[in-house]
């Protein structure tokens, strides 16, 4: 994998835009009645720890004209240094397009997270290639890495044709493209036909792929372990066969990563990765993380090898800083990682919580 030494974007993402809602506190969403409100998606997510620490990020998207929600989340993006692009189209009356929301339980102990998904009628399942210009952005402006998830190119038939259209571009160019397969079963039941030629197809484009021993067994047919009940040495050794089929199969990919996640209760996780990267492994093993809030985890595990990679860092560190990056977000009561510095990730990796005053 050759990343390119410059470009007038480090990163660029594809991306379908809404909202989080959360009770305060974390309390259930039944018997909560105060609710904080943050603009959120995967995509936009992993690209959030390369702009907090200077990188030059991009979103590509599309908005709801006229709509205050497009408005919140446009000035969200402002505030997290995350530039956008992308066509406003009309909401077409009370029943027309609109910004997905998902209504997110965090949790509490015992209580497990809930995250109740409302995407009817969301505008990204209009996402077009036509909606950017694509020869400006990957050639004439140049990105260094491309970031698509499994989310937004499983959102429609429109969506997928967009993401393969893009990564083409991307590719002719000499972008390296990473593709986390973020598979789920809602939006793949009854669609399996339609999808997994458009994430094979993602995925034979791709330098970087992520994703779980389900993810890859089920959005790409990749024969691998087991899925829940295994230990976490059996899991790596799983994983580490199934990746040397994933080689044969996707040999234009040379990294390869997954998390490891063992749930104590809502609060207290244990955390750690797996890397494939230079014909090497590199293996983080589990330690224990403190918890406020789960989501974005693997987001920010994502965003923080990407930054590492695209500051010229070897891929010993990459695994590091995506370990710190998504133990920082599990912090947060935000989907996403704001980290300050360079040294703030590495005191989380170190384990250093002493004040610094």
């Amino acid at each position: 994998m050759e990343l390119k030494s410059n470009g007038k974007y480090d990163l660029v993402v594809v991306s379908s835009m809404g909202v989080r809602i959360t009770p305060a506190n974390r309390q259930p969403v039944g018997m909560s009645s105060l609710y904080e409100m943050q603009a959120t998606s995967a995509e936009s997510n992993v690209g959030n720890i390369s702009a907090a620490l200077g990188k030059r990020v991009k979103v590509l998207t599309k908005f709801v004209k006229d709509s205050a929600i497009a408005e919140f989340i446009k000035a969200e993006l402002r505030k997290r240094n995350l530039e956008y692009e992308g066509p406003e189209i009309p909401q077409g009356g009370p029943f027309g397009y609109r910004h997905q929301f998902n209504i997110a339980d965090s949790g509490y102990g015992r209580r497990r997270p809930v995250v109740q998904n409302d995407r009817a009628g969301e505008v990204a399942c209009t996402l077009s290639a036509q909606d950017f210009d694509l020869e400006r952005i990957f050639h004439e402006e140049g990105c260094r890495i491309l970031h698509f998830s499994g989310l937004v190119a499983s959102l429609s038939k429109e969506s997928g044709r967009c993401c393969l259209e893009i990564a083409r571009t991307a590719k002719k160019y000499g972008t390296v493209i990473s593709f986390d397969m973020n598979y789920r079963a809602s939006f793949w039941k009854g669609r399996e036909e339609e999808l997994r030629p458009v994430f094979r197809e993602l995925a034979g484009l791709s330098d970087i792929l992520i994703g779980n021993e389900e993810d890859f067994q089920l959005a790409l047919g990749i024969q691998g372990p087991k899925a829940g009940g295994l230990e976490v040495s059996e899991k790596t050794d799983g994983f580490k066969e199934m990746i040397g089929r994933l080689r044969e199969s996707y040999p234009g990919a040379s990294v390869f990563a997954t998390t490891l996640r063992t749930v104590i209760d809502a609060n207290s996780h244990l955390w750690g990765a797996i890397l494939y990267a230079e014909d090497q492994w590199f293996v983080e093993e589990q330690r224990e993380i403190a918890v406020y809030d789960r989501i974005g985890g693997g987001d920010s595990f994502v965003g923080g090898m990407l930054y590492a990679m695209l500051s010229g860092y070897p891929p010993a560190e990459w695994i590091r800083y995506g370990w710190a990056c998504g133990a920082l977000t599990a912090t947060l009561a935000t989907d996403y990682g704001q980290p300050v510095s360079e040294e703030e990730i590495r005191s989380i990796y170190e384990g250093n919580a002493r004040v610094k005053r």
